[in-house]
């Protein structure tokens, strides 16, 4: 994390099933909105989420916008892959979190006309987003379930917070 952004105070475990319910309660919300062309995912965090909304919206048409900035807990300097070619003119954008806004700014400069979609959403980054379900506050780290495994964890009085 830079040195102006704030450590993740507290976690914000999803599983598999909530992610589920989330991104098809996405869907929903979207349904009004189309009828869409295609959807583009954010790599990595948007893949699952978009496969969910395609489905439920009946969309075959999937392309990546593969963006890098993350590394475990530490946001970095983004680096765009791969794009997708156009201004975004009936296409969906899609990705699991929107966090400070750095990558939702630069997707929205790279297709300025797409509708913009998150599953979570951080105050800092929520008005680059036209839509979401959940809002987080901003000191909290969502632990996606591809980022988790189970274990043993001690009660929460025992955490010292």
């Amino acid at each position: 994390m830079s040195s102006d952004q704030q450590q993740p105070q507290k976690t914000f475990p999803v599983s598999w099933e909530q992610l589920h319910r989330d991104a098809k309660a996405l869907a929903w919300r979207l349904v009004a909105a189309g009828p869409w062309q295609g959807i583009a995912a954010i790599t990595r965090g948007g893949l699952v989420p978009a496969a969910v909304v395609a489905r439920e919206l009946d969309l075959r048409l999937i392309d990546t916008l593969c963006i890098a900035s993350y590394d475990d807990r530490s946001q970095g300097e983004m680096r765009v892959i791969k794009d997708v070619p156009g201004d975004g003119e009936g296409w969906l954008i899609i990705d699991d979190l929107v966090d400070t806004g750095k990558t939702a700014q630069a997707v929205r400069e790279m297709m300025p006309k797409a509708h913009f979609a998150t599953v979570y959403a951080k105050p800092a980054g929520r008005p680059l987003v036209d839509s979401f379900i959940t809002e987080v506050s901003q000191d909290t780290w969502i632990l996606f379930p591809w980022d988790m495994e189970l274990q043993s964890v001690p009660p929460i009085v025992q955490s010292g917070r």
